[in-house]
């Protein structure tokens, strides 16, 4: 069997109108996690075709290109996004089949606006792109840095996002033979509900597979209310579906996305920079 190649995916523009589709089903909104499995389903995408890396940011090839997607359709004024990541409809009555997708890219492509790409940048899909988004720009300056720090600085920076959280009595306490267990906290919940949590920390570059939320599980079993599962890169379908199993301890996930903004939202390593711009209105000083 031939290795999946990026060329056996879909091109960015047809994943609009999944992408249109899946937020309809959900309601009109959703977190791109929530979006990205919807379309995952409809085009009934392999394992092995949303196994395929982008390149050293820890994203898929899947994931990117529904980046894009979401790009163009929010510069098409079809979608809208929140400063919390939660992705919208502008009109609850859209018909994605009356979308037209070739005009929307004919449009935007043609449009003049900054961080727009040489002419003989293309995709391996063929399709001409805007450069990258600043948002992913960010993140994957983010993760490639947060590749370079040595294993046990990543587990301090787990401590520290949730302690920031509101975990109390966060502890690392990784050592070889403990399962992957790199630490545990307690999360109260209104000043009296509390609840054990232990984390395990991975730095991948890739897509994590339900075996080590599995092995996760088994390590966590019976010494916690809730497990965390930390890393830099993506879950498989399979992992997210494992991490919520009926009748197992339930497994939260924080893949390279969600962590990127949560190192935001802290401002841990992270600034965000309020640029002003002055403009000079000729038509207020032709009326003096």
């Amino acid at each position: 069997m031939g290795r999946t190649r990026k060329t056996d995916l879909p091109a960015f523009d047809e994943f609009m109108a999944p992408i249109l589709q899946a937020l309809l089903q959900l309601g009109g909104s959703g977190s791109i996690e929530e979006i990205n499995q919807r379309v995952y389903e409809t085009t009934k995408l392999t394992e092995s075709q949303l196994a395929i890396p982008h390149g050293v940011d820890g994203r898929t090839e899947a994931e990117y290109r529904l980046a894009w997607a979401r790009t163009y359709l929010k510069k098409a004024g079809l979608i809208e996004n929140s400063s919390r990541g939660i992705w919208a409809l502008t009109k609850a009555d859209i018909d994605p089949t009356k979308v037209d997708i070739k005009e929307i890219i004919r449009t935007i492509k043609g449009s003049n606006y900054k961080n727009r790409p040489n002419e003989n940048e293309k995709e391996e899909t063929g399709q001409l792109e805007l450069g990258i988004e600043a948002e992913q720009d960010w993140k994957e300056q983010l993760l490639n840095r947060i590749y370079q720090i040595p294993p046990p600085s990543f587990e301090r920076l787990a401590q520290r996002i949730l302690r920031e959280s509101g975990f109390v009595q966060v502890e690392v306490t990784g050592q070889t033979g403990d399962g992957g267990i790199d630490g545990k906290g307690i999360v109260r919940i209104s000043g009296f509900l509390s609840f054990h949590v232990i984390f395990q920390c991975k730095r991948w570059k890739g897509t994590i597979p339900p075996r080590e939320i599995r092995d996760f599980r088994g390590a966590m079993q019976g010494r916690a209310d809730k497990g965390l599962f930390i890393t830099t890169g993506t879950f498989s379908r399979d992992a997210i579906k494992e991490a919520t199993r009926d009748g197992a301890p339930p497994i939260d996930l924080i893949d390279g996305e969600l962590l990127c903004d949560k190192l935001k939202e802290f401002r841990l390593g992270v600034e965000t920079e309020m640029i002003e711009r002055m403009t000079v209105r000729e038509d207020w000083f032709n009326n003096l």
